[in-house]
Formats: structure tokens, C-alpha cells, sequence
């Protein structure tokens, strides 16, 4: 018995034929230059316990290069082999990646791969397909590609920058925090990201907005233009394996529990249709990956616990899933968390941070094709530009990157860093035109220790710290910082290839407490927020520059949002 879906439309009507095949009925007349694309699933072969099936696909949107089609099976189906594309399971969930000879797709071409499975009981023909995150089978109702009548890209339609011709969300429990400080109304209306740091946070915490809330209010703010919600995808299990001041509430093992009871309830309130017309930015699992390559056995910077996650493999499987699941939104953009370039840009990070990143993008049924970006120094300090010094300079025959405060990176700001790993993630197989963002929240490093000009040259490290807008003791240092400001306000397109600068970490919110304080999220203590602490190899053994009396992390702090704004850069009128 042969069976076949012909995802011309939402719903088929099929009649047997002689042949055993089923036929496709178009009622109403509706032509496939509507479809933005379809999908023709046929079993060919079913022997009650397996079937062989095979798969064509038809673009009918702009070309592609590469190509992902993803659908998920009703029943028990496994497939067990495939030919023409690279097929990967995870649950009911499958995605058929091009391979390295198939990745063009012309507009009006089509594309064909097989696959053979299991099964036991029915073995239902799938009811939906994605193609590149488009829902094919549906008369999108603009009377063909490419005519003088199609509408913007609304719905669903990706593009290449979620941040141009948009307005961005303002959190309005933020938005009050910002308010109620002195001076605060002036930086209350900037947009920050929306932290889903533990299950609860889906629904609300302690009576706050939950998911559902922001997205409704960010209707609200929409009005008739685009509008992109910012989201965080921070509960990975055994998270932040290198500190302790945002351990999460999920154990190294619990990856099932971070699936089912995190990532599928987000994606299915993403996937509302309710929720179709917004752009919806995730950045997935900050501190993570960079964390398997940085802080691992042999390093001397190497932990207990991301020994265990690199070993157990969960951080692969959760950001893999998490891509996979959430890319199969049509508005939802991804963007992977990559440290930054105080933490990943030397020559033996770099490269292999972005090899972890695609390890995890391939894993759990994602593909590259799920990540349309990469996010630098969220919740960090990094400065954005370093003017009064380059990687190339040199002092009495001393390359900067000898200075103690570069100490051989081979980047000195985050700019540079963001584009060169740009460029390195399309070498090795992301798409050419991927996007990076850069968190700017707190790296402005203004007020009256901002340099005005180069450090003196009598020698190498006089002429870097002298000059360096980055005024932290070490570029290691990441807790409540002393004397930061805020950065560059949130904005599109600022620089080539940068899609936004954003303020994904609200200010004034602590990123871990000075001291020990009890608490029900799983925050532990972490010695690098307390400003007596000397430090370890992570470091370079030096004082940690953090605030006193900080509260738990993400709790607001007053007095760091106060020294925020007076540090400002540039600065607040």
C-alpha cells in the first residue's frame, strides 16, 4: 500500500488509485505558485513492521544554497537510513539536511531524497512540513512569488536582519525597575531581554509576567509595525559549569526534564499563531558551549563540572534541541551564545569554539540552517571598540598582544571579535550571511577613568594600560564590575555584519551576590562577586573588581544601575 502527502495544501483528500498510489485533490482550484512551498511524501514499500518512503521537495520562495525539511511522525516511526539527505531524529521529530552535492535550490526546483524506517501499529503519513522553518502545504494567499501583489514578510517569512525597519521591546517590569531610580527615566524606554532562567519563569515568578504576558504586551507595542521580542534560553542542565552564581535548578543528568518541561512548553507558546506576526529573538544558553572548550581537562582553567558536561554530553543535546525545537517556529531567530573575545579570542579557542557550536547545531535533530546568529558578550563587560590601541602596534619591538593585559589574544574589543567570528562560522558551514549581536549593556566605560587618548610608549603594557577603555583589573573579571557604564544604545545594523548592538542584560540587574545568601533559584556563591577576593588561574590571580553588597544574581542593585548611568558611554544627557 502505497501512501503520499502532496503539501500543496493544508489538508489532502486522498482517493486509492489502481495502482495502489494515492492521488492528491486540490479543491477550491488552489495553484502551487501560491505555496511558498510543498513537499510530496510517498511510502513506496510497507512490509507492516518497515517502509521505505520517498521525498520530494519544491521551493517555490527565493534560492537556496542549503536547505532543511523538517516534519514529525504521528506513531512510533524511526527511520533508520536515508539517501540524498542527512537525516536526523530526535523523538517523533525528524529534519533532512542537503548534502554537500544537492544544497541548490532554485526558485520553482525541486529536490528528492529516500529514507527507510521502522515501525509498530499505523504508520499515518506526516501532517506537516518545514522547509528552512516555512510551513509548506498552505496557500500563503499572495497570488505567487516574486508578483507586484505579495505582501512584506509578515507571519512567518524570516529575515536576513530581525532588528532592520523594527521596533524592539521594552519589558515593562524593567522598564518600572529603571523608573523609579533617580535619572533612571532616561534610559527606561530602551529595550532588554526577557530572562527565562528556570521552568517557573514560563509562567511567572512571585506574580510577575510570564511568557505568554510579555508576548501579549509586546502585541501591544507592536501596533501595525515589526516589532522583536528579545528572549534568553538560560536553564540548560549543569549550567554555568565554570562559576556558581548562575547555577540553574536543573542536575547535570536532568536533560529530559530541561526537554520536556523547559524547551517544548517555550516552543509551544512561540508557536502560537496568536504570536505569528512578531520576530522573536532567542539567545540560546549563554555561558555554555565556550565553557567545553575553555574550562575542561587539560586546561588549567579546567572544573569538575564542565568535565562532567562535556563527558555527559548534555550541553550539546540541550542547546541542539533547544535550536531544533525553537527553529522550527518560522519567526523565531536564533542566535548561540559565543562567550567573547576576552574569553575565546585566542588562537586555541577560537576556531574550536566555533567547532562546538556546529557540533551542537547538527545534534538533536537541529541543523545549522536553526541558528541564524551568534550573540558576543552578553551580560559581560568587553569594550566595543578600543581606540587608542590596535592588535597590530608595537612598543620598543613588543607586539601589543605581549602586553599583560592582551596576553597573546589575538583580538582587543568586541567588534573585531564579533566580525572575525562572523567570518569563521561561514568557513566552516554556517550561512554566508549569518548575523552576530553584541550585548552592550554595560561596557560603555565612561565617567572620569575613560582615557582620552594612547597610554605613553615607554614600554608595552604602560602604552595598553593607558590607553584601554576596558578598565577592568583582567578581562577575566565578570561580576558586578566596578566602575562600568553603560554602552551603545540598542540599535540595528551599527556596523558590517553586526544585525544589532542590544541591551540583552538589563542593567541593575546583579550578576551574583557579594556573600552568601540563601535562596530557592540555585544560585550559589561565587568568590569572583566578592570584591575581597583575590582570584584563581581564570583570572590570572587577580582581584575580582566586583561591587559590595550585591544582592542574588538577577535581583535588581541599585547601586550598580546608579554607576551604570554616571559611567555611561556615550554619555546620558
Amino acid at each position: 500500500m502505497s501512501r503520499t502527502r502532496t503539501a500543496l495544501l493544508a489538508a489532502l483528500a486522498l482517493t486509492a488509485g489502481a495502482s495502489g498510489t494515492a492521488l492528491a485533490v486540490d479543491p477550491g482550484g488552489v495553484g502551487t505558485a501560491a505555496v511558498p512551498c510543498t513537499v510530496d511524501y510517498k511510502v513506496q514499500n510497507d512490509w507492516g513492521s518497515g517502509f521505505t518512503a520517498a521525498v520530494t521537495v519544491t521551493n517555490n520562495g527565493a534560492a537556496k544554497s542549503a536547505w532543511s525539511v523538517k516534519w514529525s511522525y504521528a506513531g512510533t516511526q524511526k527511520v533508520t537510513s536515508g539517501w540524498n539527505a542527512k537525516l536526523s531524529q530526535s523523538g517523533t521529530a525528524v529534519t533532512a539536511a542537503n548534502e554537500s552535492y544537492n544544497g541548490t535550490l532554485g526558485t520553482g526546483s525541486s529536490v528528492s531524497f529516500g529514507l527507510q524506517g521502522t515501525y509498530s501499529g499505523s504508520n499515518a503519513v506526516p501532517a506537516t512540513f518545514t522547509l528552512d522553518g516555512v510551513t509548506c502545504n498552505v496557500d500563503d494567499g499572495s497570488g505567487g512569488p516574486g508578483g507586484p501583489t505579495d505582501p512584506p514578510p509578515t507571519g512567518g517569512a524570516r529575515v536576513d536582519n530581525p532588528y532592520a525597519g523594527a521596533k524592539v521591546y521594552v519589558n515593562p517590569e524593567w522598564s518600572a525597575k529603571a523608573a523609579a531610580e533617580p535619572g533612571g527615566s532616561r534610559i527606561s524606554n530602551q529595550p532588554t531581554g526577557v530572562w527565562l532562567d528556570r521552568i517557573a519563569a514560563i509562567n511567572g515568578v512571585n506574580g510577575g509576567m510570564g511568557l505568554r504576558a510579555h508576548l501579549d504586551e509586546a502585541l501591544k507595542q507592536k501596533g501595525s509595525g515589526e516589532l522583536v521580542v528579545q528572549l534568553v534560553i538560560y536553564n540548560l542542565p549543569g549550567r554555568d559549569c565554570a562559576a556558581l552564581a548562575s547555577n540553574g535548578e536543573l542536575k547535570a543528568d536532568e536533560i529530559d526534564k530541561y526537554k520536556t518541561q523547559y524547551i517544548d512548553p517555550i516552543a509551544a507558546i512561540l508557536g502560537d499563531a496568536k504570536y505569528k506576526d512578531l520576530r522573536i529573538v532567542t539567545t540560546v544558553e549563554i555561558d555554555s558551549l565556550p565553557n567545553l572548550v575553555t574550562n575542561v581537562t587539560p586546561r588549567p582553567t579546567a572544573t569538575p563540572n564542565c568535565d562532567t558536561m562535556k563527558a555527559n554530553g548534555n550541553y550539546i543535546k540541550g542547546v541542539g534541541y533547544a535550536l531544533n525545537k525553537l527553529g522550527d517556529v518560522p519567526n523565531v531567530y536564533n542566535y548561540v551564545d559565543a562567550g567573547h573575545h576576552g574569553w575565546i579570542g585566542w588562537d586555541d579557542n577560537f576556531s574550536s569554539s566555533v567547532q562546538m557550536i556546529k557540533q551542537a547545531a547538527t545534534a538533536e535533530g537541529a541543523t545549522v540552517n536553526d541558528v541564524h546568529g551568534f550573540i558576543t558578550n552578553t551580560a559581560n563587560y568587553s569594550a566595543l571598540k578600543e581606540l587608542y590601541f590596535t592588535i597590530n602596534d608595537s612598543v620598543n619591538g613588543k607586539s601589543v598582544r605581549e602586553s599583560k593585559w592582551v596576553d597573546w589574544n589575538r583580538y582587543t574589543d568586541e567588534l573585531s571579535f564579533a566580525q572575525a567570528f562572523r567570518n569563521e562560522a561561514a568557513r566552516l558551514g554556517f550561512d554566508s550571511k549569518v548575523g552576530m549581536l553584541i550585548d552592550t549593556s554595560r561596557n560603555g566605560w565612561g565617567g572620569s577613568a575613560r582615557p582620552a587618548g594612547p597610554g605613553a610608549r615607554t614600554d608595552v603594557d604602560t602604552y595598553v594600560n593607558g590607553g584601554r577603555i576596558d578598565r577592568r583589573i583582567h578581562m577575566g573579571n565578570w561580576c558586578n564590575q566596578s566602575g562600568a557604564g553603560l554602552g551603545e544604545r540598542p540599535q540595528a545594523n551599527p556596523e558590517p555584519g553586526i544585525d544589532a548592538y542590544v541591551w540583552m542584560k538589563p542593567p541593575g540587574e546583579s550578576d551574583g551576590s557579594s556573600k552568601a545568601i540563601d535562596n530557592n533559584e540555585g544560585k550559589g556563591f561565587d568568590r569572583m562577586c566578592d570584591p575581597t577576593y583575590t582570584g584563581n588561574p581564570r583570572n590570572g590571580n587577580s582581584m575580582s573588581g566586583a561591587l559590595p553588597d550585591a544582592p542574588v544574581s538577577g535581583h535588581w542593585f541599585s547601586a550598580q544601575f546608579q554607576e551604570l548611568m554616571r559611567n555611561a558611554y556615550p554619555p546620558l544627557s
